[in-house]
């Protein structure tokens, strides 16, 4: 027993003297907060550190990723949604408190809720059939988040018992629930759709994180149709550095928020360790840089391999990127709220690309992104009736679509220069000379 007495607080010794160490400077940089982070190896801490300063909503404008030996130093430029520093005491406080700490992503209160986790074919109406389903099953929809991309749909659902205000923990009833969301994800009965429903066993793993890997596991990356074209001004491409023994891999695209996230988090639940790293952002576009390894040491091996990478980043980059017009609803929450919304949707032929649903303190604050039936940017005229039976004091328009323009061959030939940039042109210089980290410019 004096043993193992022994050997735990030796093992806590070690985890205080391997624990992140950050440095927050407002000093260095006249247009944005650094914050730097001194850790050791390890799978996952880069994806961590990322993953705290997205659910802040902050902004990465630039990031220095370096591995020396066994140890990381990252050095992220962040602002505010605004476009600001960041002053608040309190946020930069837990910044520090949430990296130096272990941190496990879970970004709303999972106690008293049941998760579900869903994946199928997404089509016109399926969010008005899932929440009417819940709702007929006495289910209160607390909490969800749910994507689509290439004809593919993921979500995760928070549920509770709508007359308890209880977690739904009977097997028979939640077998019920499951089959009934599980016929509705199959809709048109395709065997191939793989349509699936089931209570979540990954209730500690961050929400968006999970939703990523439930498009992966699902294969979305592979799904292509004529309906659902890759978004061009998404470029990966990936080359192996064989004197170095790492695979580095280039993506451009437009800029926009928790882009870092997704790459990393993708790039790390393939189990590729990133070493080193650069990230640029200028106006609206990004280009990101990576040299990678699998985690035994070696880069990638194969064009199969290579191809598969491109796919999945490209995927990573697409999911979030929803098209189409952002409505925001908040109205007092009641029973069958969420299904009279999307059914109004629905039946007014607007389709969802993605939403957010939270609840609280007995309001609803739900997030829709929605295009028309084809997939295109939904008609003003048609968006303000929606609002009108709705309530246009409950929904109100809070986000125009980007216009996706063709790019010249000038534009074209521009964007390919810049990700195929040299092998070690960017890291090399800036994180083997660190002065130049530091640098604003």
């Amino acid at each position: 027993m004096a043993m193992k007495g022994y050997l735990d607080e030796y093992e806590k010794l070690v985890i205080r003297m391997n624990t992140p160490r950050v440095v927050i400077d407002n000093g260095v940089c006249s247009s944005a907060t650094i914050v730097k982070v001194d850790s050791p190896r390890g799978h996952g801490i880069l994806l961590e550190a990322v993953q705290i300063l997205t659910d802040l909503n902050l902004s990465i404008k630039k990031a220095y990723i370096s591995s020396d030996g066994r140890w990381n130093m990252d050095v992220f430029h962040v602002t505010d949604i605004n476009g600001n520093k960041l002053n608040d005491q309190s946020v930069l406080s837990y910044i520090e408190q949430s990296i130096e700490t272990v941190y496990y992503g879970e970004d709303i209160e999972v106690n008293g809720l049941t998760a579900l986790e869903l994946t199928g074919t997404d089509r016109i109406g399926l969010l008005s059939e899932m929440f009417a389903v819940l709702s007929d099953l006495n289910c209160d929809v607390v909490d969800a988040k749910l994507w689509t991309h290439n004809g593919r749909v993921a979500s995760i659902i928070y549920l509770k018992d709508c007359t308890s205000g209880s977690p739904i923990l009977d097997s028979h009833r939640i077998s019920n629930i499951e089959g009934r969301l599980k016929n509705v994800l199959n809709g048109d009965n395709d065997v191939n759709s793989a349509a699936k429903a089931c209570v979540s066993m990954d209730v500690m793993t961050h929400v968006e994180r999970r939703l990523h890997q439930l498009m992966f596991e699902d294969r979305d990356y592979e799904k292509r149709s004529k309906r659902h074209e890759r978004d061009p001004m998404v470029v990966v491409t990936v080359q192996n550095w064989a004197e170095r023994s790492y695979s580095v891999v280039n993506v451009h695209c437009r800029d926009r928020t928790k882009l870092l996230f997704d790459v990393v988090c993708t790039l790390t639940d393939m189990e590729y360790a990133v070493f080193h790293a650069t990230i640029n952002t200028s106006s609206d576009q990004a280009h990101l840089e990576f040299y990678i390894r699998h985690k035994d040491g070696s880069p990638i091996s194969s064009e199969a391999e290579r191809q598969r990478v491109i796919q999945c980043l490209e995927a990573a980059v697409e999911r979030r990127a929803s098209a189409g017009v952002r409505l925001e609803l908040i109205h007092p929450d009641k029973q069958g709220l969420l299904a009279e919304v999307t059914r109004t949707f629905r039946e007014n032929g607007l389709n969802v690309t993605r939403t957010e649903i939270s609840t609280s303190c007995g309001m609803a604050t739900n997030i829709f992104y929605v295009t028309d039936a084809n997939g295109n940017e939904a008609d003003s005229k048609l968006i303000e009736s929606v609002r009108e039976k709705i309530g246009l004091e409950w929904l109100r328009v809070k986000e125009m679509p980007s216009l996706n323009h063709k790019k010249g061959d000038g534009e074209e030939e521009q964007q390919t220069k810049a990700v195929l940039v040299s092998l070690g042109s960017l890291v090399w210089r800036n994180l083997f000379s660190f002065g130049l980290i530091k640098s604003c410019s």
